[in-house]
């Protein structure tokens, strides 16, 4: 059965799936939005919504009650507990509602806001006399209606054309024609001083509204920093600090917010949780191993241990290399071969104890060492071999030392021994 008849099986079992789900069953997915919700609106056509399931609500509300309890212990928080003091403060940031979230996502959408300053930011020039004003007018149109074919915020670049006076947004170049002949009959001063003052009032509206498009994006990631964490928490012990996955978490949540498009219709904490997810996946695979494992091998892994447990879930016992390589499509040369590559490097310098006194490395096999025994032994038989030449002549002893190797170790035949002495 293939990962997706699985998907839809268990979407239809539970009546939803989670980002978590499809993460796992296509673990080398690399989407980007457009995409993303692609797979979205492909599992909701056949009736099982994406969602972010009951357990991590669960999660999140545990979360929220754990920043409640740092709050009321305020002055208990040590300052050497960098996770407390974090979850204190984000816990001071209130959830969202879904109004609260389409509200945020549209003051952020306002992006050609970004344009229309670089548009307007042309008139800047001016006051450093490098260009006259009736060179920079047409410009001014002409990216201003670049700004409207852009996408669905055409009506920012139609008030912005409406306060430079140039005209409505369909008649841009009529517009353009009349300014270039208020110009050319000698009314530039005039419409020098009338488009400067435009500039300003309207480089003052687009600058609120820019600064409330930042705000509204800084409200969104902080109320959804306690997510990051309960997803952070799930990969504690993949070789990364807890702060460290939170971080890589934090950084996946921005770009979910600048990536997100509530048009779609779906809640943005199951459109963050996948971005959340895959900045921890894709850190920890580049940053948790002293040898680096490529991104592809470490989604193999996963799957192979993913693999192995419901093994050994349905048989009551640790699968064999061949019912783990049967199951997931591979040869068990080739399962050997990954379960090698997964282990990890460990120092023999490792603190081993309480005390820290010893090191991993004291604690390790030495085959080509001596056994305590068997060197007591050599010891004791040297000390009787020994005994025993002393009874012999010097010629005899030597003899005998050359013959078995009594002395370096290195045995010589008869004839060598013969040619020694003559």
């Amino acid at each position: 059965m293939g990962v997706a008849e699985q998907l839809i099986i268990k979407g239809k079992e539970q009546g939803y799936l989670t980002p978590d789900d499809i993460l796992q069953g296509f673990p080398e997915i690399d989407a980007e939005p457009d995409q993303i919700f692609r797979i979205f609106a492909a599992f909701k056509e056949i009736g099982i919504e994406v969602t972010d399931g009951e357990k991590d609500f669960e999660e999140v509300e545990q979360i929220d009650d754990e920043m409640l309890l740092d709050i009321e212990m305020m002055d208990s928080v040590s300052l050497d507990d960098p996770v407390r003091m974090y979850l204190k403060e984000i816990g001071r940031v209130s959830l969202l509602t879904a109004n609260d979230e389409v509200e945020l996502a549209q003051a952020i959408e306002a992006k050609p806001l970004h344009d229309a300053m670089k548009a307007l930011n042309v008139i800047e020039e001016v006051d450093g006399r490098q260009r006259s004003v009736d060179e920079l007018l047409p410009e001014v149109i002409e990216r201003l209606a670049t700004v409207k074919r852009k996408g669905q915020q055409g009506h920012i670049a139609q008030e912005l054309l409406g306060l430079l006076d140039m005209g409505k947004l369909p008649n841009l170049t009529d517009a353009a024609s009349a300014e270039r002949r208020r110009i050319s009959n000698g009314a530039r001063p005039r419409v020098r001083a009338e488009a400067l003052e435009s500039y300003r009032i309207a480089r003052y509206r687009l600058t609120e509204r820019y600064e409330r498009a930042y705000e509204a994006k800084q409200r969104l990631t902080e109320a959804n920093l306690r997510l990051v964490v309960s997803i952070a928490k799930k990969y504690i012990g993949r070789g990364m600090s807890f702060l460290d996955l939170i971080q890589e978490g934090n950084m996946g949540l921005i770009r979910a917010v600048e990536k997100f498009d509530y048009h779609k219709g779906y809640k943005f904490s199951t459109y963050a949780t996948w971005w959340i997810r895959q900045a921890i996946t894709r850190a920890i695979a580049d940053q948790a191993r002293t040898i680096r494992i490529p991104v592809h091998m470490v989604e193999t892994i996963n799957k192979l241990v993913r693999v192995s447990r419901r093994l050994l879930q349905e048989l009551g016992r640790e699968p064999s290399d061949d019912e783990i390589g049967e199951e997931m499509g591979i040869t068990p040369e080739k399962v050997r071969e990954i379960v090698k590559v997964s282990q990890d490097p460990v120092s023999l310098e490792t603190p081993i104890g309480e005390e820290e006194d010893s090191h991993l490395g004291d604690f390790v096999e030495d085959r080509e060492a001596v056994s305590p025994s068997d060197a007591a032994s050599l010891t004791m038989l040297h000390s009787e071999v020994e005994d025993v030449l002393d009874t012999l002549t010097p010629r005899e002893r030597r003899v005998l030392q050359l013959r078995f190797g009594l002395i370096d170790g290195h045995q010589r035949t008869l004839e060598e021994v013969g040619k020694r002495f003559g």
